[in-house]
């Protein structure tokens, strides 16, 4: 059997590793060829579905690419229609909903969640890969309560947010009865992905980089600081994620997460000078993955550089792979930050 490759739980715990570990947001899927051939046979759902072909699709990234991490194909809306959310993922929108939040009345109508009974063939997905098929740990993963409740308030994807934010604002009491709601479908979700098999666990608040750092520490940093809490039980590697976030960087710190993402706006350097003392991955611009390599190699090893200046960095995009990125570019990458890094910190030892 061929070792396990645990550098990034350990990058993540802030221990000193022999090379610089790396994930793809987006790894699974998108811009490959064999994925794109399984796309024009299913749907998103129809692969989830599935767990023999699921599990493929989670592991194709790490055999092609040779990444430190497989994260499981699947939605963040997955679980909803547990609770009794009726989502259909619209092929080139997104996640789109019939029965909108109007009210707490809509609220107190939503259901408990049961990953055993509303989704196993996640967790059989998550047992196939974990007990037969990866030798690299299999990221979980939940949408966070802000970013779940926008499209459940909007009806599906949103540029401004108008009406989750004057709903969050304006009906308080309901917001909170939201977000408990959502808190225990995430905890429920997330701690049954860890019992089938998940090694570390990321939380992507997508969209909460919408809101300013006051409005996140009173309607969002305590439900946070509870689903986290509550998560540390389960005692895997918990990761902290969002777009367009960097003003709340010094809030995550603050949150029982072992990891802080950050995106390409906030550099490493930047983000440990401002008090970020956790662990963090991150952070190299998605779009330059279209650019010349030589630009790719300057920014990557200034990553690099940055994320070794203290234990515990693990590379990623800022965010997930795009289609138009070029397969190829992605295995350049890997061994870079492989090669880069062990290099760099076999110098420094």
């Amino acid at each position: 059997m061929t070792t396990f490759n645990d550098t990034l739980l350990r990058a993540a715990r802030g221990e000193r590793t022999e090379h610089t570990p790396v994930w793809y947001m987006r790894q699974a899927g998108r811009s490959q060829p064999e994925y794109r051939a399984i796309k024009e046979k299913y749907s998103l759902e129809e692969i989830t579905l599935q767990p023999e072909l699921c599990a493929y699709v989670t592991r194709l990234p790490v055999e092609n690419y040779n990444v430190d991490a497989a994260i499981l194909y699947k939605d963040i809306v997955t679980p909803l229609p547990g609770i009794g959310v009726d989502v259909k993922i619209k092929a080139g929108v997104g996640p789109v909903i019939s029965n909108p939040i109007r009210s707490i009345t809509d609220i107190e109508k939503l259901g408990e969640f049961n990953a055993k009974e509303h989704t196993p063939y996640v967790l059989e997905t998550i047992k196939m890969l974990s007990e037969e098929q990866l030798n690299v740990p299999l990221i979980g993963f939940a949408g966070a309560p802000f970013t779940l409740a926008s499209y459940m308030i909007e009806g599906g994807p949103s540029r401004n947010y108008n009406k989750t934010k004057s709903f969050m604002v304006s009906e308080p009491q309901a917001w909170f009865a939201l977000m408990d709601k959502l808190a225990d479908m995430i905890i429920s979700d997330i701690s049954a992905q860890v019992e089938a098999g998940a090694k570390a666990i990321q939380i992507f608040d997508s969209w909460v980089g919408a809101l300013n750092v006051e409005d996140y520490r009173v309607f969002i940093k305590p439900i946070m600081t509870r689903i986290f809490a509550e998560l540390k039980k389960e005692n895997v590697p918990l990761i902290q994620f969002g777009v367009g976030a960097s003003h709340l960087a010094k809030e995550w710190n603050d949150l029982p997460v072992d990891v802080v993402g950050l995106d390409w706006r906030l550099p490493i350097k930047e983000a440990r000078a401002n008090g970020i003392t956790k662990p963090v991955q991150g952070n190299l611009d998605p779009s330059l993955l279209l650019s010349d390599w030589s630009i790719i190699e300057k920014r990557t090893k200034d990553i690099i550089d940055q994320g070794l200046e203290m234990p515990g960095h693990i590379f990623n995009l800022g965010h997930g792979v795009f289609p138009e990125v070029d397969p190829e570019v992605l295995k350049l990458l890997t061994a870079l930050i492989h090669e880069y890094s062990a290099q760099q910190i076999q110098a420094r030892s």
